[in-house]
């Protein structure tokens, strides 16, 4: 079909490109629309894959065309799911898969809730997304450090919700490492950050000097 990805798989009797974004919303509002939808409960017939890519930036494209509306960007992260290294918006009636470059969220924003002595062990990180989750790090939302492209470099993320990452923005990150400490490891001294009596080791605290 003129226009469309030509690897996408649209289901026997789906409609054109032109309508199936438009049928992707009202299927989602019909499920509910507003919060995380409860995807783990639906098992619906998998619908092949939509010209739909979430870029690295966080913004949301249809046929590459950025979705400039940030309600239905919102709308449609509710039923966003992974099953595997496949990521899906996932509908009682319907799957389809999306591409995402990254991850499929951005962290903007970083706050120190503390409970109160001022002890590492006393505070929780806490994230907001570009869709404006709040994240409590710590179990169930846990930091994890990929390798960057240079020696000593990492690229922080958080997990938001069912295998669902938000990725820190530079200025978050360099927030999230003025917050860091050395802690023994297993034996190695590992500079790395405490949120909710969990300590997340980021690299050996004699790469330190290598680290943006």
């Amino acid at each position: 079909m003129p226009g469309e990805d030509p690897k996408a798989t649209p289901a026997p009797n789906a409609p054109p490109a032109s309508g199936r974004l438009e049928a992707l919303m009202a299927a989602v509002r019909d499920a509910g629309g507003r919060g995380p939808a409860p995807v783990e409960k639906w098992d619906p017939p998998d619908c092949g894959e939509m010209d739909l890519v979430i870029k690295a930036d966080g913004s949301w494209h249809y046929m590459g065309t950025p979705i400039g509306r940030p309600a239905l960007v919102r709308l449609f992260a509710s039923v966003l799911a992974r099953e595997g290294e496949r990521y899906v918006l996932k509908t009682p009636v319907e799957k389809v898969g999306l591409t995402v470059e990254d991850a499929p969220f951005l962290a903007v924003e970083m706050a120190v809730e503390d409970a109160g002595n001022g002890a590492t062990e006393s505070r929780t990180l806490v994230f907001r997304t570009n869709l404006d989750d709040l994240v409590h790090c710590g179990p169930g939302h846990a930091l994890r450090f990929a390798p960057g492209s240079a020696p000593g470099q990492v690229v922080p993320y958080v997990h938001v919700r069912r295998g669902l990452d938000a990725r820190l923005t530079r200025a978050v990150h360099l927030d999230l490492m003025a917050e860091g400490e050395v802690r023994d490891d297993g034996g190695v001294p590992m500079f790395g950050v405490a949120s909710a009596g969990v300590f997340y080791p980021i690299l050996p605290a004699a790469d330190l000097d290598l680290s943006e």
